[in-house]
């Protein structure tokens, strides 16, 4: 007859749980930073000069960044019918002389997905918000740590 040790059951569940509420803290930061490239993204333009694309980032299942440099990166929206880019390993374009046009491409896997926008990211102006915004909540903290506590 086999004993049963509730030890060995306990320490998995709790190494599960604490996984899970990283993975939720993680997915609930990038869906905000997911939000902030579109906030920062100005108006629809018609094509973009890319001497060579430095990565991407999926936004949402139609919109992906596309990184030419370190501080430049532009918008590009799908049709609807390409709803895989969330899900991508990779992703490509179809470009003519290094210009990605709104007669360009995606691909995504075996979908090609024609581009319907591209917009330009102001990442520039989108770190420099980040940024205070984490100053200012870093003296926050510091001001209520700071006070004085009544007796």
């Amino acid at each position: 007859m086999r004993t049963f040790n509730r030890h060995r059951l306990v320490l998995p569940l709790l190494v599960a749980l604490v996984t899970a509420g990283c993975a939720g803290d993680l997915s609930r930061r990038e869906a905000a930073t997911r939000k902030s490239y579109v906030d920062y993204a100005g108006e629809p333009i018609k094509e973009f000069f890319a001497w060579r694309i430095d990565g991407w980032t999926p936004v949402s299942r139609n919109q992906l960044i596309v990184w030419t440099g370190i501080n430049e990166a532009f918008l590009l929206t799908v049709w609807d019918t390409c709803p895989d880019i969330d899900f991508a390993t990779t992703v490509s374009l179809s470009t003519l002389m290094r210009t990605v046009t709104t007669f360009d491409k995606v691909a995504v896997g075996r979908q090609i997905c024609p581009i319907r926008e591209i917009r330009k990211v102001d990442i520039k102006r989108m770190k420099a918000e980040e940024k205070s915004a984490r100053e200012g909540a870093a003296r926050d903290a510091a001001d209520r740590t700071a006070a004085p506590k009544p007796p």
